[in-house]
């Protein structure tokens, strides 16, 4: 199979990239800032959480389709079609005037969402070689950093200065922008031609009822209904079902969503492991930290809504940095001195207690954010330097999908580890309390975990004498802080078992100029 000259401008195209990229990757942080404006006008505090879920699950479920869509019909097009739904959402979650209407919308600007990212990266790996790819996938790791610094502010800005409305409607003309850069910049299709296409209609169908079940299920089980239930049991037996499916369905489909031959390669099945337990680690433990910094440290909300930019920060300049050290060294060199530098950031962050102070946190996030920006887009660059262009689609997708799955389970496990924790420490704290006054106190707040972070930032609700309540909030801090230092120490397991897995890549590095004719269209 042999691709048809292109005619690119690559300055166009980086541009649109560029520009497409970092406003769909903003969409996922800066909605939470202006949440509890939305919830108030809309009156949906009951379903408001999703919003978010909407999002994720239709942004998680279309990625592994649109890559195989991508190789059989072209990047183009799709990258396109992706933009105007995206377009198309975001106006639409403007015009929303009830919950249930935000939810729906915010369901279909995913789609256009979880088009967007994976393709971005996709097409860089179209029109660059190896060598390139190793700069310009760092420097997309850390736009998508850079995303996650400025949304919140920006979120909280827009908010404050015009409306709600507006954190969506500033997606429509950047996302024109960017269609318009893609349109222009690549003149003809980056497809691989065939002689007949097939399309996996099974194989889809099977892999969304699947994911669509165990996704729900993680966001909901232990709230909506408890693990072990006969709806629990429903939702997981029927996801597992429906994902075995796909499985023998992929073994004999002509042109596979997901060719199962490709973890037969080394590098695609371990560097989809260690993104998958890279996820699992750092999104699910990350999240506890803003409320860290306000409940046990005392920070004002603002200050620890800016908790993660010092990691952020720390992120973009090692991509960057990962990105050069990639043109010397061996991917596994690099993906072990990121796990190695990330697994010490979670220790670290497993030791702070009720007196650490905030430098020290932020000292440590910026060690953490520093190995993760090593990890990050090596392994998206290792899997593209494994194979053809022809699968480009399919593998590059496959790699965002197992980092995303493997974050959504991460947030539920270390979420579950949270409350228990928490409800087994204020239970130890009641039974060693020897003043009869406050034991029935404590026995009664370690029934109610859910409340226990709100106590903390807001004390007075409290209604005890005061020596009380500073014993009281003295002890929930204490018991928080040590929640706190067991779901780093959970999320260190699956990060150091990730060193083990990035030492298992193998000898590959970057393919010097071997592509060089093929990737100037």
């Amino acid at each position: 199979m042999d691709t048809q000259p292109q005619e690119i401008n690559k300055q166009l195209v980086l541009t649109g990239l560029i520009v497409g990229m970092f406003f769909s990757a903003l969409e996922q942080t800066i909605v939470g800032t202006a949440m509890p404006t939305i919830i108030a006008e809309l009156n949906g505090f009951s379903i408001f959480a999703w919003v978010t879920t909407a999002y994720l699950i239709t942004s998680t479920i279309v990625v592994p389709i649109v890559g195989k869509l991508s190789d059989l019909y072209g990047r183009r097009s799709l990258y396109l079609i992706g933009t105007i739904i995206f377009i198309i959402g975001s106006g639409l979650c403007a015009t929303a005037s009830t919950m249930e209407q935000l939810i729906i919308y915010r369901g279909i600007q995913g789609i256009g969402g979880g088009m967007i990212m994976p393709l971005s990266q996709t097409i860089i790996g179209d029109i660059f070689t190896a060598e390139q790819r190793a700069k310009w996938q760092g420097i997309f790791g850390a736009l998508f950093g850079l995303s996650s610094v400025i949304g919140p502010f920006f979120g909280g800005v827009i908010v404050d200065a015009v409306s709600w409305h507006w954190i969506f409607l500033i997606n429509v003309p950047t996302g024109l922008l960017s269609a318009l850069l893609i349109f222009f910049g690549l003149k003809r299709e980056l497809v691989f031609k065939k002689d007949k296409i097939y399309i996996d209609y099974f194989g889809i169908i099977t892999l969304v009822m699947g994911l669509i079940l165990l996704l729900l299920g993680l966001t909901f089980g232990g709230d909506k209904f408890d693990w072990i239930s006969l709806t629990s049991a429903f939702i997981f037996g029927g996801s597992l079902i429906f994902l075995v499916i796909f499985c023998f369905v992929e073994r004999a489909a002509k042109e596979p969503i997901l060719d199962l031959s490709f973890f037969k390669n080394r590098v695609f099945t371990t560097v989809n492991i260690l993104g998958f337990l890279l996820g699992l680690g750092m999104f699910g433990a990350i999240m506890f930290v803003p409320m860290y910094m306000q409940g046990v440290l005392g920070v004002s909300p603002t200050r620890a809504g800016s908790t993660m930019t010092p990691m952020m920060i720390a992120l973009i300049l090692s991509s960057i940095i990962g990105g050069r050290l990639l043109l010397k060294f061996r991917f596994r060199t690099v993906l072990t001195a990121g796990m190695i530098i990330t697994s010490l950031g979670f220790y670290l962050m497993s030791t702070m207690d009720t007196a650490s102070k905030e430098l020290t946190a932020y000292l440590y996030m910026v060690i953490l954010g520093f190995g993760m920006g090593f990890v990050m887009p090596t392994i998206m660059i290792a899997i593209q330097n494994e194979f053809p262009k022809s699968v480009l689609g399919t593998v590059t997708s496959a790699s965002t999908f197992f980092r995303s799955i493997g974050g959504t389970i991460g947030v539920t496990i270390l979420n579950a580890i949270m409350t228990h924790s928490l409800h087994s420490n204020m239970e130890q704290a009641a039974a060693a309390e020897k003043n009869a006054l406050l034991r029935p106190a404590l026995e009664e707040l370690s029934k109610k975990t859910d409340a226990l972070f709100g106590i903390l930032i807001q004390p007075e609700v409290l209604k005890v004498p005061d020596d009380a309540r500073n014993v009281l909030i003295s002890t929930i801090a204490k018991a928080w802080a040590d929640s706190f230092s067991t779901v780093f120490l959970t999320g260190l397991l699956f990060v150091a078992a990730g060193i083990f897995v990035s030492l298992s890549v193998g000898r590959g590095k970057i393919k010097r100029d071997k592509e060089a004719g093929s990737t100037e269209f």
